[in-house]
């Protein structure tokens, strides 16, 4: 496998972000099929209902990362959460309403990030994460891990991430961890 640096990775808006919906599906489907998301062709479908309609959003960022050959091994994408986010809501434990507080810029709702196993624990995760976030307006960051997803989650908290605490994202969804990252 060649090294991480020659995966380039690319911010996107959200029109640009739309056009690449195939290279984003393909990476998420190929990493939510596996252990512990197991989500199905039907599951993909709802997240891709949902991804056009996100990139629309105002304040829209997604990063893709593309091998030499440009094959797409890593995504990431979110937006400013909206006042009205039922994010906060999903969580098991209520918490302070201050922290709950939203108004359309306060936090950044990161609402994938995945990279494809051939590629993973070289960087490039973080370097989609980063691109991301460059240039960011909000407070702070928003996101949801898979509670099983332990890697992920050592990966955000040495990231400086800390949990808010368990959520429930939607219904029928497995538990996942509501994590936080201050940006000021």
């Amino acid at each position: 496998m060649p090294p991480p640096a020659s995966v380039t990775v690319t911010r996107l808006d959200g029109p640009a972000t739309a056009r690449a919906e195939q290279a984003f599906r393909t990476v998420y489907a190929e990493v939510f099929a596996g252990p512990p998301h197991h989500e199905t062709e039907e599951d993909v479908a709802h997240a891709f209902r949902r991804f056009a309609s996100q990139t629309r959003r105002a304040g829209f960022r997604g990063a893709l990362a593309r091998d030499q050959a440009g094959n797409p091994v890593g995504i990431a994408y979110g937006h400013p959460l909206p006042p009205e986010t039922p994010w906060w809501g999903n969580l098991l434990e209520p918490v302070d309403a201050e922290l709950r507080r939203e108004d359309g810029r306060r936090t950044f709702g990161l609402m994938e990030l995945a990279v494809r196993e051939a590629w993973r624990r070289r960087g490039i995760a973080r370097r989609l994460h980063d691109a991301v976030l460059a240039g960011v307006d909000c407070e702070r960051v928003l996101l949801n891990v898979h509670s099983g997803n332990t890697a992920a989650a050592a990966a955000y908290r040495s990231w400086g991430y800390g949990r808010i605490g368990a959520a429930l994202p939607s219904e029928g969804a497995d538990l996942h961890d509501l994590m936080l990252l201050p940006l000021r």
